[in-house]
Order: C-alpha cells, then sequence, then structure tokens
C-alpha cells in the first residue's frame, strides 16, 4: 500500500511508540504495559491506514469534473465566488470523516492561476459556514478560458493543509496535489451551466466519481 509522504513522520513516531510499549511490557511483564502496548499499535495501524494513498484510476476528459476528494456530498449551491471565478458558480462541498482518504486531487487538467491561504476557525466541516469562516486554501485552475476553484478546508480535527500547488504549475486531472489532516472539506466550484451528477448523500471518491460535466 502507498502512503502519502507528509504522513511518513506521524507513521513512523506511532510505529516507534508501540514498539517502546511492547519492549517495557516483555522487560517488566506487566499487564497494564501490554495493554498500553496493543492501544499503542491500533493507533499507529489507523495512523498508516489515515495516511495511505492508493493509485486512482477512472473516467478523464476536459468536460469532465473530476472528484477532488472522498467522502460524503454535502447539498449542492449556487453561491458568489467572488476571488477567483469572480461570479455566481456551484459550490460542491464534500466531507471528509477520519477514515477516508485524505490525498487531494486535480479535477481537471489546466494550469493553476490561483492559489490562496485564508486563516479562520476550526468549527465542524460538515457546517455550511464552514465554507466561509473555516482556515482553508484555495486553488484555482484555468482550462480552455474557464475557471475552476478547488477549496481545502479545516475543521474541528483538522489543523493543517497541506498544499503542493503554486501559481503557473500544470493541473492534471486525478494527480494530487495535496491533503489535509485529520477530518476535513474539499469545495469544488464550477462554471454554472455545469450538468451536476452527484447530489447531497452521495459518496463520493477522489480521482474517479464525475461530479459534473461542463458546457461545451
Amino acid at each position: 500500500m502507498n502512503f502519502a509522504r507528509e504522513g511518513y513522520p506521524f507513521i513512523g513516531g506511532a510505529t516507534l511508540l508501540a514498539a517502546g510499549a511492547f519492549a517495557a511490557a516483555l522487560g517488566r511483564k506487566s499487564f497494564a504495559l501490554w495493554t498500553c502496548a496493543v492501544a499503542l499499535t491500533l493507533v499507529a495501524v489507523w495512523v498508516a491506514y489515515f495516511f495511505r494513498d492508493p493509485e486512482r484510476v477512472g473516467p478523464r476528459g476536459a468536460q469532465l469534473v473530476i472528484s477532488p476528494a472522498d467522502g460524503l456530498v454535502l447539498p449542492v449551491v449556487e453561491v458568489d465566488e467572488p476571488n477567483f471565478i469572480r461570479g455566481r458558480a456551484v459550490r460542491i462541498s464534500i466531507f471528509m470523516n477520519i477514515f477516508n482518504v485524505h490525498v487531494n486531487r486535480y479535477p481537471i487538467d489546466g494550469t493553476v492561476r490561483y492559489v490562496h491561504y485564508n486563516p479562520g476557525k476550526f468549527i465542524p466541516a460538515s457546517r455550511d459556514k464552514a465554507s466561509l469562516e473555516n482556515e482553508q486554501m484555495s486553488v484555482g485552475i484555468e482550462t480552455g478560458g474557464r475557471r475552476l476553484l478547488v477549496r481545502q478546508i479545516a475543521g474541528l480535527i483538522a489543523r493543517r493543509i497541506v498544499t503542493r500547488s503554486r501559481e503557473g504549475d500544470p493541473a492534471a486531472q486525478g494527480a494530487r496535489f495535496g491533503l489535509i489532516r485529520f477530518g476535513s472539506r474539499v469545495d469544488g466550484f464550477a462554471p454554472i451551466g455545469s450538468t451536476i451528477n452527484v447530489r447531497a448523500g452521495q459518496r463520493v471518491s477522489a480521482g474517479t466519481t464525475v461530479l459534473a460535466e461542463l458546457a461545451r
């Protein structure tokens, strides 16, 4: 199994703690230490599971908007997006719980034209106001004269957004561009007139689920 490189320090640290606890339990023959060692092993397994980074193969195409994240689709709404799209857009929000893959992927081919960080709060990411008030990183992509935006949003537990994108970088559909630790939300903004292929309550997978089709 592949793991996100940002997770290596956490995986290594959790593994060392578990190994140290087992060594102490063997040396002292303490039931309490054995219990602690087993608990720390379970934590180490979960940490590795959280940072898994599976390969993803799915539909590709210039008109397709592929999901940037794994998770549960929240209500799809039309909103104003003044910073990059500079007008009305369709917002497709995806809530990631602590068991989802947290690696984020580009939804479409194009060029990164906008990367902007906003500090903010850490309210639960499933709430609608989290899209405006929480700490977030926005990545704008231009493709064929059209603009799409992906916004990584921190949540109640997530306190670290990682974004590899830089302005001028090529965006390859389905390629990795970042992740969020540990439980969070990703908003995708598609142009008005796009055909939306998902609905609230649906589970989607990054790099494989088609969220929308752009108007021709």
